[in-house]
């Protein structure tokens, strides 16, 4: 017992310094040595030539059903990141019996809003179109993300003209749940200002995911953390409330003791034993 409250430390230590490519090799190490299967670097359009992984449950047999699969888009101010950095995001989800998908997106300087959320919807897709092929069922599909990648979902779910671009509808997502998502705010930085310059007219009113809630959305939960310095209680609590003032379904938790990383940190192997964050939205998942 005493070993592995020593590792932990020395985990958390190296996982929350800025020794970010040690952290994350710890944290991805399950994923490397797991059972389940990954899929890497799939190209989901031809055209920009993005790709996504795909984490596939170590049970899964081509005799059973198909399993219920879970996109997840990661974080980075749209300007940093990659799905391989998330590995243990989609390993712990494979762990729970899901298939899960991580895309990458183009980000800023290369683009600007909204192309990373084209980028998203394309992903998705292409998602909804082909997971059959690896045993996923493309009528359980739930969207989720942390920080800048919730912005890129939930607006994928509450905008239903970029899945309309590829064809479709955002009735094809289940769910969606969003940790520390930026749902509604305005740019306050010369990078932030510079990324969403095209929706720089009235406010920035064409940016804000709460500006396009009809009421008919997909269920959402929003989580967040009470000692997030990044992310404020703002955007959690108008999203909530305009979703409610149109009828719609949003559950909202709050943790107390958590910061904008800690959500996603939740979710590594060593560092939590309760996994709230993932029980969470398991649970949500689930019901819907």
């Amino acid at each position: 017992m005493r070993q592995v409250k020593l590792i932990t430390v020395i985990v958390l230590a190296i996982v929350t310094t800025a020794c970010t490519k040690a952290g994350l090799f710890v944290a991805n190490l399950p994923a490397k040595l797991s059972q389940n299967t990954i899929k890497q670097s799939i190209p989901f359009t031809e055209k920009t030539g993005q790709t996504l992984d795909i984490y596939l449950p170590a049970n899964q047999s081509k005799d059973t059903k198909l399993l219920p699969v879970v996109m997840f888009f990661y974080g980075g101010s749209w300007e940093d990141g990659n799905k391989e950095m998330y590995q243990f995001i989609g390993n712990t989800f494979a762990n729970q019996g899901y298939i899960a998908v991580i895309a990458d997106y183009r980000k800023y300087p290369d683009i600007a809003f909204p192309t990373f959320v084209e980028d998203g919807a394309k992903a998705v897709a292409w998602t909804y179109e082909s997971i059959a092929d690896y045993g996923g069922d493309k009528d359980k599909l739930y969207l989720a993300g942390h920080s800048a990648g919730a912005y890129i979902a939930t607006m994928l779910t509450a905008d239903n003209n970029y899945l309309a671009k590829e064809g479709l509808s955002n009735n094809i997502i289940s769910a969606f749940a969003g940790l520390a998502g930026p749902y509604d705010f305005e740019p306050n930085t010369d990078s932030l200002k510079a990324i969403f310059k095209s929706a720089n007219t009235n406010n920035y009113q064409g940016m804000k995911v709460s500006n396009y809630i009809e009421g008919d959305e997909p269920p959402m939960l929003l989580i967040w953390g009470e000692k997030d310095t990044t992310v404020y209680r703002r955007n959690i609590d108008l999203f909530a409330d305009k979703i409610k003032q149109k009828k719609g379904k949003v559950e909202t938790i709050l943790y107390p003791e958590m910061n904008h990383t800690d959500l996603v940190k939740n979710m590594i192997w060593i560092l939590s034993t309760d996994k709230s964050i993932l029980n969470d939205m398991v649970t949500f998942f689930k019901r819907h």
